[in-house]
């Protein structure tokens, strides 16, 4: 008798563990996935490549002009471009590009070849000479939120790091050509003061 009752108890030592093991592996797989819903990637693409969908479907182009040392640059990453509202609202509206400004790629824009003939192999995780393309757009701070209208010319260069709500303004003037109308700083100061962002960020 002492001997079933003692298998017994070992028995429903082992499922009340395993009850508890199975809860926790659960909230962890319920914590991953809620990370996985609120952060989202946007669909990076080549300058090229958003070149050629815009001669199909014209829309405005959005370029991450990053470093691969630069700190603000990640973590503009993690809490912008991560951002559910940002990403849902850049893929859907625009040609997302995101440029190493000290990489060593070759890229063909408005019919002329840009590069980093002083590229050195040595320093790829490090500061690195500036890309011909970088110059080109004048690209003098990182991070550098980079938008192209329809034509490929340049709107605006926005330097620094900018969370959700902040470029949230940026996306929405641009994509609803509101910035056509803003002919001075007094404008856009009053544009900034009406606007009423709706990301949410954390």
């Amino acid at each position: 008798m002492l001997l079933f009752r003692s298998i017994f108890c070992k028995l429903g030592t082992y499922f009340a563990t395993n009850r508890i093991m199975k809860k926790i592996v659960l909230a962890f797989v319920l914590v991953f996935a809620l990370n996985l819903v609120a952060a989202q990637d946007i669909n990076w693409i080549s300058l090229e490549e958003a070149v050629e969908l815009q001669k199909k479907t014209p829309k405005k182009i959005m370029i991450d002009m990053y470093t691969v040392w630069c700190g603000p640059c990640k973590l503009m990453d993690r809490i912008t471009f991560q951002n559910k509202d940002v990403a849902d609202y850049v893929n859907k509206h625009y040609y997302a590009v995101k440029f190493n400004a000290e990489g060593n790629d070759e890229v063909v824009f408005k019919g002329e070849v840009y590069s980093n003939p002083n590229y050195d192999p040595s320093r790829a995780k490090k500061r690195n000479s500036a890309h011909q393309l970088s110059r080109y757009f004048q690209i003098q701070a990182f991070p550098t939120t980079l938008f192209l209208d329809e034509d490929l010319n340049t709107l605006v260069p926005l330097r620094g790091v900018k969370k959700p709500q902040e470029l949230e303004l940026y996306l929405k003037m641009f994509k609803n050509d509101e910035h056509k109308n803003i002919k001075s700083q007094k404008a856009f100061t009053e544009y900034y003061r009406a606007f009423k962002p709706e990301f949410i960020q954390k």
